[in-house]
């Protein structure tokens, strides 16, 4: 059962950027904010009645031990990281947001959500495009340059569907408060990340866009895909398939890095023209927010960083988490 105290929001907020540079992260859920810190990570949720629940979970060791360090390897763990800590965070986000609170995912309840969710991206974005290029088989003639033509055809159709995708969704009401949401997000780590005060008055000057925003990493994904399959040639059509599912971590580590690197060195002209494309394309993925999108946005990050540094922690639950409310509407 979770505890839940009342904190005002007019008390000071630690605002410390303690120790070696941390990249602060976070996703937008249903009328909140997730933001992932060093040891915890907080989501922060408006409530029906204008209040904002804020949850405070431990990081697993799994997200902060040596693997997490690791090149290459850490890009699937903080994959996995973004799948669990963000299917956890969007359950309980609908549960405020519809005033069902006290429901908890399980562990077989996440893991079950999870492989669904991973096996129908799985399916549509890798699987569909190379189903559809194999209709081409007897157009690309085998061969280098066949061989080449047919993964790039793939490529083309997997790229069109990712942006489809996240342009169609755009168009959904809900969805687009989760966009704002997300801008919001953004906004408040790039304030934090300039070591500017944690307000709405500071925070409006920053754009949307994120070089580290999960759409990026997504984008990276999907270019990655076509330049490693671009050059596999076309063996028997089973092998095809496997390597469409087995080689995902491998590419999602390699973007992962692409996108470490772009993110702590913005100032760089070739970086900037790199990521250029990702940064356009989160105009479609995030909107202008509101000051109280904002606000909730801040109480997040706010909430992580008390947590890292033990300050103010709210009374621990059995289950391990933590639960704070903010009276401010």
């Amino acid at each position: 059962m979770t505890s839940e105290r009342n904190v005002s929001s007019d008390q000071p907020k630690p605002e410390v950027h303690p120790g070696p540079r941390f990249f602060y992260g976070g996703q937008a859920v249903m009328e909140g904010v997730l933001i992932r810190g060093r040891r915890f990570s907080s989501v922060a949720v408006r409530r029906p009645d204008g209040q904002i629940a804020t949850q405070v979970s431990p990081l697993s060791t799994v997200y902060t031990g040596v693997v997490r360090r690791m090149p290459l390897i850490r890009g699937v763990v903080v994959l996995l990281e973004t799948l669990v800590l963000g299917t956890k965070a969007l359950m309980y986000s609908a549960n405020v947001s519809l005033e069902q609170e006290g429901k908890e995912m399980g562990r077989w309840s996440t893991g079950v959500t999870i492989s669904v969710s991973v096996g129908f991206a799985v399916a549509v974005f890798f699987l569909l495009p190379l189903l559809f290029a194999r209709l081409f088989d007897q157009v690309f003639h085998p061969g280098t340059m066949g061989d080449l033509f047919s993964n790039l055809l793939e490529g083309g159709v997997r790229l069109s569907l990712f942006l489809g995708y996240v342009w169609g969704i755009g168009f959904v009401p809900d969805i687009k408060r989760v966009f704002a949401y997300h801008g919001a997000e953004h906004m408040t780590v790039k304030a934090y990340e300039a070591h500017d005060p944690l307000e709405v008055a500071h925070i409006r000057k920053y754009s949307t866009a994120h070089p580290r925003c999960g759409t990026a990493f997504l984008l990276v994904v999907m270019v990655m895909a076509v330049l490693v399959f671009a050059f596999m040639g076309r063996p028997p059509f089973v092998w095809r398939i496997l390597s469409r599912i087995v080689l995902v971590p491998v590419i999602a580590g390699l973007a992962y890095e692409v996108i470490r690197f772009s993110g702590g060195h913005q100032k760089n002209a070739l970086v900037r023209l790199v990521v250029a494309p990702s940064l356009m394309l989160q105009a479609l993925t995030t909107r202008q927010p509101d000051d109280g999108q904002i606000e909730v946005a801040v109480l997040a990050m706010r909430t992580t960083l008390a947590a890292d540094q033990d300050q103010e922690m709210p009374q621990e639950a059995e289950d391990g988490t933590k639960e704070v409310r903010s009276d401010t509407p």
